[in-house]
């Protein structure tokens, strides 16, 4: 029960830390600047996009050098930090970089690795359930939140991004390295 407990709520927070609205205003903060520069508004998408893929296939390697509930942790802290700096000033870059690091592919790793084989599927289902489900409300949210208060908007991913770097360090075994025995032993 507590295994998948943790999946869902590691892929829930995934979504909850806010990194798909901050991709949002990205995307409208590109389109503001082709109209300002006349810089092709495809060449930043496509800045931001890149950016995002080196840092995941960064991670892929570390994943394997440092352990993933580090890079959960790191990832979940450089976020809430980043956060903190966007709820001040909407700053994007570190967000970005941090979430692919950590939040943005850890979870679904860390899913196929502690889960037994006999509730795997609908176990993954369920945490992957609960994943969509806070993209949805994110997405669902992010307009009445931001009219409410921008800065206020990402204090809350902020303090999600804060929960899930405790939650890691107490709850999310190092599955580098380690059989399914080893890590289900945690669990104990």
């Amino acid at each position: 029960m507590l295994l998948r407990l943790v999946e869902m709520l590691l892929l829930s927070w995934l979504r909850a830390a806010g990194m798909q609205l901050l991709l949002l205003v990205t995307l409208f903060l590109v389109t503001v600047v082709y109209m300002v520069t006349h810089v092709s508004s495809d060449v930043a998408t496509f800045g931001v996009g890149a950016v995002q893929v080196l840092a995941t296939i960064l991670t892929l390697w570390l994943a394997d050098k440092s352990g993933r509930r580090l890079l959960l942790i790191v990832s979940s802290s450089a976020m809430a930090l980043s956060l903190l700096l966007v709820s001040i000033s909407f700053y994007l870059k570190v967000m970005v970089i941090a979430f692919s690091l950590g939040l943005g592919a850890m979870p679904w790793i860390i899913m196929s690795e502690i889960l037994p084989i006999n509730i795997k599927g609908l176990a993954g289902s369920f945490a992957t359930l609960a994943n969509w489900f806070f993209s949805w409300l994110v997405t669902l949210t992010a307009n009445l939140l931001l009219d409410w208060s921008s800065g206020g908007t990402f204090t809350i991913y902020t303090a999600v991004c804060v929960f899930t770097a405790g939650f890691v360090a107490i709850w999310v075994p190092e599955t580098k390295g380690k059989t399914l025995e080893e890590i289900q032993q945690f669990f104990r």
